[in-house]
């Protein structure tokens, strides 16, 4: 696939995620993109990846924990999130809130540590 539109590529319920989504829209021979949709009052609770993430917010507003410290983000902000750090999410707008995030082409094993965020 070198060119189709992101409304042809399934959502698929996140798991450990409350009222969240994530389509993978591209899966290239060293990333990932993955557009993520939380509706109001979403979000996922705080993990580890053992992959970096880079995220850029589309749309809505968040308050975004990494690490021991807490952001609030919205349209047009992007964030990074290092490996193996504890991070999570929590819709605190009326909208939805929506991010693309890139990943590298590797193995990742996702930690569940907790709901706060």
């Amino acid at each position: 696939m070198l060119v189709k539109h992101a409304l042809e590529i399934p959502a698929q319920v996140v798991k450990a995620g409350d009222l969240t989504t994530i389509q993978v829209l591209l899966q290239g021979p060293n990333f990932a993109m993955r557009r993520f949709v939380m509706e109001p009052g979403g979000g996922m609770p705080r993990h580890t990846n053992t992959v970096e993430h880079e995220q850029y917010v589309l749309r809505g507003h968040a308050r975004i924990s990494i690490g021991d410290e807490q952001f609030e983000v919205q349209a047009g902000d992007v964030v990074f999130i290092p490996q193996g750090v504890a991070h999570s999410y929590q819709n605190v707008g009326e909208e939805n809130f929506e991010f693309l995030c890139m990943i590298p082409n590797k193995e990742d094993v996702v930690t569940i540590l907790g709901n706060e965020c």
